[in-house]
């Protein structure tokens, strides 16, 4: 029952993110991915500080940005470092290594979430959901057939044969170390199907893959047993698995529909900082304008930064004290509040209650709610 609820959760997600990117068919190129991927790329090529600049050819960016943890990038910025990053290796197998640098704990909460997902359909199912709030021209499609789970990915943007060849294998790599860590085992029994050409480093494959492969395909894709899929995870954590979809779902569940809006591009990039990030300098450096111009923005909406972050952080401490039995301290830390009593302030700032007082009304109406169905 559990996992019927948690599927339920994830497949909601990604029907809210369907509709908001199925709104406009026109890829929007915003600075939406973390810059700590790119960063990982210049630690995969053994580069120091003087050496950065020509990771970031053509990017416009900076070597200090690039340090920066609130920097993020857009698509054709991270394509174009990758690319980089391709030409100063002195490895063929570039995009083998990078995947296995790319661990969980790279991916943020949605890596949290895959690693403590109760199987590895679940966990898959949450990078179908989540996967654009990591790499915004990505995308994992799921179906079912039979006693077959199929993975196909997409890139939502034209590459070059070189970088798609790389970032398939990247994604290769990452399901792999992804789908033995919830097994428990390798998994012998998946088979991957790579639409480009067999490179002629082919043989470092079977380093990385316990399974068959196979090139030149129509498209990306994996194919896993359904049996496979739902081997209970060991370190299954459910409540962590609950409130890092909950922390998730609202990456998507409040971005505004209207894709090519300011305050849409400015809710992505506040619902993508880790919220010890979440202050008006970083979202400005994030979509590279001034404080002055993020503040002239949301004056268009008649909104202030304040007001927008009050919402974002209102709206995930009533979902913590609703959904999870976590003690008010735990979710002040959650939230970033050092002092629980700052957190209690805001709170009653926000809902004119304690938030002792709102689990207990929440909880109350719940009951009521449970009744009624009963009779």
């Amino acid at each position: 029952m559990r996992s019927e609820v948690i599927m339920t959760s994830a497949q909601s997600a990604n029907s809210r993110y369907s509709q908001l990117n199925n709104s406009d068919s026109t890829y929007t190129d915003t600075a939406s991915i973390p810059s700590n991927y790119a960063r990982i790329i210049g630690r995969e090529l053994a580069l120091n500080i003087r050496d950065i600049p020509k990771l970031l050819q053509f990017t416009s960016l900076t070597t200090k940005q690039f340090m920066q943890e609130e920097t993020r990038l857009t698509a054709q910025q991270q394509i174009q470092i990758l690319h980089n990053g391709l030409y100063l290796s002195k490895h063929l197998d570039f995009g083998l290594r990078l995947g296995q640098r790319l661990t969980p704990s790279t991916h943020g909460a949605m890596g949290f979430l895959v690693n403590s997902s109760p199987n590895l359909l679940i966990a898959l199912q949450a990078f179908q959901s989540f996967l654009p709030t990591r790499i915004s021209f990505a995308r994992l499609q799921l179906q079912i057939e039979a006693d077959t789970v199929l993975c196909l990915v997409q890139f939502d943007i034209a590459l070059s044969p070189t970088v798609h060849r790389v970032l398939s294998e990247t994604c290769a790599v990452i399901f792999y170390e992804c789908a033995e860590f919830i097994v428990g085992r390798p998994v012998t029994e998946a088979s991957i199907y790579f639409s480009h050409a067999k490179p002629s480093y082919s043989q470092c494959y079977a380093e990385y893959f316990p399974g068959a492969y196979a090139f030149s395909a129509n498209d990306l894709k994996v194919k896993i047993p359904l049996s496979i899929c739902e081997i209970p995870n060991a370190s299954a954590n459910q409540e962590g698995y609950l409130l890092a979809m909950r922390q998730c779902e609202l990456m998507l569940a409040q971005l505004n529909p209207q894709t090519h809006s300011d305050l849409y591009q400015i809710q992505r990039i506040m619902l993508s900082q880790p919220l010890s990030e979440l202050n008006e300098a970083s979202v400005a450096a994030a979509l590279f304008v001034s404080k002055r111009t993020l503040a002239r923005k949301l004056k268009q909406h008649a909104l202030s930064f304040r007001e927008l972050r009050d919402s974002i952080l209102s709206t995930q401490a009533s979902s913590y004290l609703r959904d999870s039995e976590l003690s008010v301290d735990a979710i002040a830390s959650l939230l970033n509040y050092h002092d629980s009593a700052n957190f209690r302030r805001a709170f009653k700032r926000w809902f004119d209650m304690t938030p002792s007082d709102y689990r207990r009304e929440q909880s109350a109406s719940l009951n009521t709610g449970e009744r009624i169905k009963k009779i």
